[in-house]
């Protein structure tokens, strides 16, 4: 493509397109190209992913945060073709081939960390991601120690390197751009936007809550296909739905006499029962810095938008105190 990029093989593919590594040629180095489907609703997602690349590149220029950089875009036989760096697995496709076995507490820091100080740099610049989930979030490189789990009976994959980047910017938004109605992937999706009261950057912030939660379980907080189950399990896990949500809500259907419209006789209802419990219970060690993640989760998992914690102020929370300490540490 282009005369310059010799495609290798694929990475993997979607409904937009599919991605694949390539030789870039003139300087001889591999790099991951996204070829997009040519169809103009797919091409204008591209155009405003290559924009909001544009402008983090322009932002970040020393590339001190883990979002992924834009190496060039052009098209090739009508489709647009954006290169990036060549990353390694994502987190959900490590967390796959690992059996599902969860990433320790300190691995969740380190990663948490990374990725924190990364969507917050985005916010400070007026943009929200919308689509943080595991898939979205890539090891920089996914070489791995392999030992044997006994507890599993069975062998876990250890990362050498935890360092991550966030990818996907296709559906990110400026504050000052229209904001669609419905954004995020299901199970990482903020109860207001299911309840479509209107939604900001705090979104993201729910949506890592989720992605938090999943590397320490190894599986999805809210395993639903449908709304009103996905409100049920919420509060399942978080507790009842604040009164003011239900009433500003323009999704009436899904109140009834100013509570969840759920009926707990259903099918429904006992699975949510046999997946869903209270966060705290899933807590499995309680110890400090367990707490301390358990805290920044329900204070990330806030219903009201007004009391949701924002990543700059998450980034102070005592759970990353340790990994401070480290850096001051290795300044000195």
């Amino acid at each position: 493509m282009k005369e310059r990029y010799e495609v290798v093989s694929t990475l993997g593919e979607g409904a937009y397109g599919r991605v694949v590594e390539c030789i870039d040629r003139h300087k001889e180095e591999h790099v991951a190209v996204k070829i997009v489907r040519n169809f103009e609703s797919f091409c204008e997602v591209a155009r405003s992913e290559i924009a909001v690349l544009e402008e983090i590149k322009s932002l970040d220029d020393d590339n001190i945060f883990a979002c992924v950089r834009m190496l060039d875009w052009f098209t090739h036989e009508g489709h647009i073709c954006i290169v990036f760096e060549l990353l390694g697995l994502s987190t959900f496709d490590f967390l796959q081939q690992n059996n599902f076995l969860p990433f320790s507490v300190e691995q969740i820091r380190y990663m948490a960390f990374e990725i924190f100080r990364a969507v917050s740099f985005l916010h400070r610049n007026k943009l929200t991601h919308t689509d943080l989930k595991p898939e979205n979030i890539l090891f920089v490189c996914s070489d791995f120690d392999v030992k044997y789990n006994h507890e599993k009976m069975c062998e876990k994959r250890k990362p050498m390197s935890l360092d991550v980047k966030v990818v996907d910017f296709g559906t990110a938004t400026f504050d000052h751009q229209l904001h669609e109605s419905l954004v995020s992937t299901r199970h990482y999706r903020a109860p207001e936007i299911i309840l479509d009261l209107g939604w900001n950057q705090s979104c993201d912030v729910w949506s890592l809550g989720c992605v938090l939660i999943e590397f320490y379980l190894g599986r999805t907080l809210f395993p639903s296909h449908d709304c009103k189950e996905h409100l049920a399990m919420m509060e399942k896990v978080l507790g009842p739905i604040p009164l003011h949500l239900l009433k500003q809500t323009r999704k009436q259907h899904y109140v009834n006499h100013d509570r969840l419209n759920w009926d707990e006789q259903s099918s429904s209802d006992n699975y949510i029962k046999k997946h869903c419990q209270p966060l705290k219970q899933y807590m499995q060690m309680k110890s400090e810095e367990e707490r301390q993640l358990f805290d920044l989760l329900s204070c990330m998992l806030e219903y009201d938008v007004c009391r949701r914690i924002t990543l700059e102020e998450a980034l102070w929370h005592p759970f990353f105190r340790p990994l401070k300490t480290q850096k001051q540490s290795q300044c000195s």
